[in-house]
């Protein structure tokens, strides 16, 4: 029960955290309006070109914190809120996601990695419960285990993504900040509103890494009682 707990409820816990914090500093921050009234769309367009990225289209989209980069459509995708938007928050977000089309301008490593292991996440991501649940109904040994060692694999390749995509995101955040600023998009005592927002996203990712890597370890215990 006490495994149980640090590796399954503790990270669900701060899973929940990581998103009240995020959705808090969201909203916070995106009613303080920036006083260079740029509005978000125009702020991820000057810091792609100030880092000679031409040919990436920015488009609305619905939903909130819905923002994206696409780098197989070279799209960058801004939800309505962060596409108008003049706040802090929508900055913040809008520069973040045009970091994301820097790095893939300038190869950023930890970004092609993660590339390269979305077709095998999307999958993975799709099969792993089914296999777990499947695996955990069929109980001891057999075709059981061989779902869970199946399923065990899926959440290694989803705990390898969560974990490149830690450094991608810290960049891209990295990124906005300092092009925020040197662009005179904010001033820099406005850049409280900015950290509040973007390093509570950040909070996620680290939350989804920690659920995943515990869900991993839990099965991965599962399988070694099994087979004692």
């Amino acid at each position: 029960m006490t495994i149980w707990i640090i590796l399954i409820i503790i990270p669900m816990l701060f899973g929940l955290y990581a998103q009240m914090r995020v959705t808090s500093a969201y909203k916070k921050n995106v009613r303080i309006p920036s006083r260079g009234r740029i509005s978000g769309r125009e702020a991820a367009a000057a810091v792609m070109e100030s880092a000679g990225v031409h040919d990436i289209k920015i488009v609305r989209v619905a939903g909130q914190l819905t923002d994206h980069y696409d780098p197989s459509k070279r799209l960058l995708a801004l939800s309505e809120h962060n596409y108008d938007g003049t706040s802090l928050a929508a900055l913040g977000v809008a520069a973040h996601e045009a970091g994301h089309a820097i790095q893939d301008k300038v190869g950023y490593g930890m970004m092609r990695i993660r590339q390269t292991l979305v077709p095998a996440t999307q999958f993975s991501s799709g099969a792993s419960q089914f296999l777990i649940i499947a695996g955990i109904l069929l109980g001891a040994k057999g075709l059981g285990g061989i779902f869970l060692t199946i399923g065990a694999v899926a959440l290694a390749v989803i705990c390898l993504f969560q974990l490149v995509t830690l450094p991608v995101e810290f960049d891209a955040s990295r990124r906005a900040k300092l092009q925020l600023v040197h662009l005179g998009i904010i001033e820099r005592d406005e850049m409280k509103g900015v950290h509040e927002t973007l390093d509570a996203a950040a909070l996620t990712y680290v939350a989804a890494f920690v659920a995943s890597l515990g869900s991993l370890l839990h099965i991965l215990m599962i399988l070694s009682g099994r087979r004692d």
